[in-house]
């Protein structure tokens, strides 16, 4: 495997960071001393990947470092595995275009409702007034 594949853009793997460290919790002798969990990290800026603008929508959508990390399995490369794909999904989220908002105008009833409800408080404010030409 020469890299993450993302919707046609490759991420080399040699940009991303691969931490081992022992698994928390129990698990007795095998989860105490050895290093089964994985995180893996991608530094947006620093890579190559993609054009400058793909980038660009990742870090603005993503920042600038995405990290995965899994103790879901008791191996490394299992492990491993997990989190790169944890950590590609998150790439693929980030660098999904959004939909642009398509304007919508309020409903008749909408408006209806709202005008309403100004008349509402304005004759709830008016009956806190005091009563006009009396001194």
């Amino acid at each position: 495997m020469e890299g993450l594949d993302i919707d046609g853009v490759i991420v080399p793997l040699d940009e991303i960071l691969v931490r081992v460290r022992p698994a928390g919790g129990p698990g007795g002798q095998h989860a105490n001393r050895n290093a089964t969990a994985v995180d893996v990290i991608w530094v947006v800026g620093e890579s190559r990947a993609g054009t400058p603008t793909w980038r660009a929508r990742v870090e603005a959508r993503g920042g600038t470092t995405l990290r995965a990390s899994s103790t879901r399995h008791r191996s490394q490369w299992q492990n491993r595995r997990a989190a790169l794909e944890v950590l590609s999904e998150r790439i693929r989220d980030a660098a999904r275009p959004e939909r642009p908002r398509r304007p919508t105008r309020p409903t008749r009833a909408s408006v209806e409702r709202r005008v309403a409800e100004k008349a509402r408080r304005s004759s709830t404010k008016a009956t806190r007034r005091p009563p006009v030409g009396e001194d």
